[in-house]
């Protein structure tokens, strides 16, 4: 597999989701310019130059939001038996979301059928 690789005077080559570390190629030879004191040389034809611009950009993806059920909602959800830490009912309306990482356990969201407390666990 041969890869690519993207010099800083290419602005739109980037990568989705993924940090870009951009560097400076020689302008002689191609090879990655690195740093040796003050200065970044060439290994190959030891072109030098003084300063480097070395930029990194990570993307952090936006917080998705958790939907709490109201009302009418709950009534096609499945119920079980467990204990309301508010009321003590032993009835509760439950249902699974995947809110963390996929290589995390799903997180479980029940439901008071009495009072209506809503709470959570993660498994």
């Amino acid at each position: 597999m041969r890869l690519k690789l993207v010099s800083s005077d290419a602005p739109n080559a980037r990568i989705p989701g993924a940090s870009m570390h951009k560097m400076e190629f020689c302008p002689k030879c191609g090879i990655i310019l690195v740093k040796k004191g003050d200065k970044f040389v060439c290994s190959k034809c030891k072109y030098e130059k003084d300063t480097v611009k070395l930029e990194t950009k990570e993307k952090i993806p936006d917080k998705k939001s958790i939907t709490i059920l109201k009302g009418d909602e709950t009534a096609a959800l499945p119920i079980q038996k467990g204990d309301c830490p508010k009321c003590k009912n032993d009835k509760v309306y439950f249902w699974s979301k995947q809110t963390r990482a996929s290589d995390e356990p799903e997180t479980c969201f029940f439901k008071c059928t009495k009072c209506g407390h809503t709470w959570r666990t993660y498994t």
